[in-house]
């Protein structure tokens, strides 16, 4: 027997067939919490499942100029679970996600031979990102044009100063200095520039040192962060194979380089895991609603 489709289905845009994004309902706290990667304040009800996986497959990767023996991604497919509220006109978030082993090192100078080289450990890193500006993308290779306010908390470089790093990320197929490029297989360049919200960073990277000072050296050094680079307080705490995270920035800055979140708005965003990996290598959501319709 033939089934028929109802003539408002037909009549629907393939966008309102497609699924929604994943909310991510926005709370009236009671109190603020403290930013101290301690979850315990959260309670246990009311988390958000947010599914991640890699950014890039293998097999993409040519598409976009990169050796597909190259890829480094260690996050693999996993559920990050979040909540998010308001307290004291500061917005608060919340994530815990499984990891195997806490990775707080981070490219330390080692001897060898005679001179000092980059070891290969990378930190663990997590990011959420805010749409700013232009037609949001879930991937940073995109040919569209877009900015978005990242939040990248990383385990050893910014952790210790109890801050994430708040830059803004700029993707877009017109030539920008100080991007990356990545040639997209039958298709243009895209440019990604990653700039650093104004003020003083949470640390500094430390050139190669000339003379041996031992086998092991640090390859930054924490600072003290301030301006608009200082909105975003971030701790994350690793216990029984899980990393346990909190984030809070102030709903509005006044500054041009931060989203700025509204009751009653919804703002486009996403996450992405980094397991002891940068770059491409992380694991991403697709994009999330952050819904700040109970907010008064």
């Amino acid at each position: 027997m033939l089934k028929l489709i109802p003539p408002l289905l037909l009549l629907a845009p393939l966008a309102v067939l497609a699924q929604a994004p994943l909310s991510v309902p926005v709370s009236n706290l009671a109190s603020a919490p403290k930013v101290d990667g301690e979850l315990a304040e959260w309670g246990g009800d009311g988390w958000v499942k947010v599914p991640v996986k890699p950014a890039l497959e293998r097999e993409e990767r040519a598409k976009y100029g990169l050796d597909p023996a190259g890829e480094r991604n260690t996050t693999g497919s996993l559920t990050v679970e979040m909540k998010a509220g308001v307290a004291g006109g500061r917005l608060y978030i919340a994530v815990r996600y499984p990891d195997d082993a806490a990775d707080t090192q981070h490219k330390e100078w080692g001897w060898r031979g005679e001179k000092y080289q980059r070891e290969n450990q990378l930190e663990d890193m997590f990011a959420v990102r805010f749409h700013l500006a232009g037609d949001f993308d879930r991937t940073m290779l995109s040919t569209k044009d877009y900015k978005v306010d990242v939040w990248l908390w990383s385990a050893a470089r910014t952790n210790p100063a109890g801050v994430a790093e708040d830059m803004t990320h700029h993707v877009t197929t017109k030539v920008q200095e100080s991007a990356a490029e990545y040639q997209i297989k039958d298709g243009p360049v895209v440019f990604i520039s990653k700039r650093r919200d104004e003020g003083s960073a949470p640390y500094e990277m430390l050139p190669r040192p000339k003379e041996n000072k031992g086998d092991k050296l640090p390859s930054f050094a924490l600072g003290k962060a301030a301006g608009s680079a200082a909105d975003v307080a971030a701790k994350g705490v690793w216990k029984a194979g899980r990393w346990h995270l909190e984030f809070s920035r102030a709903l509005s800055t006044g500054n041009a380089d931060d989203a700025p979140f509204k009751p009653g708005d919804r703002i486009t965003g996403q996450i992405a895991v980094f397991n002891k990996a940068a770059a491409e290598h992380k694991s991403v959501s697709e994009p999330l609603l952050f819904d700040f319709a109970a907010v008064k």
